[in-house]
């Protein structure tokens, strides 16, 4: 079975002191509340809003647009049939994700938690980070969380429901409509324009990585608008001058930053590196790593980077599925430029998201400029 929504596998968050408190103080809150004697030591453990686990003297202060609903158990089985595997679609390291209707009529996606006993903290971690951080952002290329479960030892969490399904699965022919070159463009802009929100501190007054952009955590509405998935391996970076930190190595292979894949070190650059390799994607239909091919074609990134500004050898990996009439090979020669740029070894020399927006919105612009160019040449033959 395809998946529509993947969900992210391995550990989350390095908590380490000598770099930041982080604002959202997950793991701090939980082992206080753990260790403390309150009234709720008898009683299944109740979940608390995000407010809960911030630390009161915790700066700057959170900004949360919009509220989210607290769901129980019983009304997770009535919205997806007691997990009926006929609503079953998506599954990941970390559960199962199924289509349901709540009892308001609106349909959702529902990310039910199903881990070994070994792996349980990890969930737990990246449950309360997903929570979290999605509570406090509203963008519209963001998917929207719009309420959680955690009813004794069981855990959900409910996400718009995005009827297009995950980039990867059109763009390998899974999905129904065949993706042109503009759609691709339009979703390369949507996926950018998130990605350079999180980086924006705008939302929480700190720049947030997302450590695990990839093509199937790009989701697509009715009107194949792209929104960003999966935050559960997300981090929030240091305040002050510092412009890394050091974290576990967590992600997807294909999407590793090489340089934070070496040193560790994990800077907002490391989602662009993973952001040129999704416009790799776009741009070839190939998958970011692929097994069946010789070992050293395996890699997308490695396969096709010596010849992305050779507009000769470029257009040998052009996805055929894409009709001509859709794109000119300027726009073609300007994305594989942008690409290239983006997956560069030394992540200085890679441009920042926001440049990335503007790249493609000017690279939009000159496809349709160009297309329309030649249709007026056509009519005047």
């Amino acid at each position: 079975m395809s998946s529509n929504y993947v969900i992210s596998t391995g550990p989350i968050l390095n908590w380490k002191k000598k770099y930041i408190i982080m604002p959202f103080g997950l793991v701090s809150a939980w082992n206080k509340r753990r260790r403390s004697k309150s009234e709720d030591l008898g009683d299944p453990w109740k979940y608390k809003p995000a407010e809960y686990w911030q630390l009161k003297d915790q700066n700057p202060p959170s900004k949360r647009h919009h509220g989210s609903s607290v769901f129980t158990l019983k009304e997770m089985e009535e919205a997806t049939n007691s997990f009926a595997e006929g609503n079953l679609i998506g599954k990941g390291g970390f559960g199962r994700v199924y289509k349901g209707t709540l009892r308001s009529g609106e349909v959702v996606a529902i990310k039910k938690m199903e881990l070994p006993p070994f792996k349980a903290a990890e969930g737990e971690r990246e449950f309360r980070v997903e929570v979290d951080i999605l509570s406090r952002l509203d963008h519209p290329n963001l998917v929207s969380l719009i309420g959680y479960c955690a009813d004794g030892k069981h855990r959900f969490l409910v996400y718009e429901y995005m009827h297009r399904g995950n980039l990867q699965d059109h763009l390998n022919g899974i999905g129904e409509v065949k993706m042109e070159w503009p759609m691709r463009l339009r979703v390369a802009i949507g996926a950018a324009k998130g990605l350079a929100y999180l980086h924006s501190s705008s939302a929480v007054g700190i720049p947030i990585v997302h450590r695990d952009f990839k093509s199937t955590n790009i989701l697509l509405n009715t009107n194949f608008e792209a929104k960003i998935s999966d935050f559960g391996l997300a981090k929030l970076m240091p305040e002050g001058q510092e412009t890394y930190m050091t974290a576990r190595v967590l992600g997807t292979f294909g999407y590793f930053d090489p340089e934070y894949t070496a040193t560790g070190k994990l800077t907002l650059q490391s989602d662009v590196y993973a952001f040129g390799v999704v416009l790799l994607e776009l741009l070839t239909g190939r998958r970011a790593v692929d097994l069946n091919q010789g070992p050293s074609d395996q890699n997308l990134v490695y396969q096709v980077r010596n010849i992305l500004n050779d507009r000769k050898k470029l257009r040998k990996v052009i996805d055929p599925e894409m009709s001509r009439s859709t794109y000119t090979m300027e726009s073609i020669a300007m994305v594989a430029n942008l690409a290239s740029r983006c997956v560069r070894a030394e992540s200085s020399e890679r441009p920042s998201m926001e440049d990335c927006v503007k790249e493609l919105q000017l690279i939009l612009c000159t496809n349709s400029k160009g297309l329309g160019m030649a249709m007026h040449t056509l009519r005047m033959v």
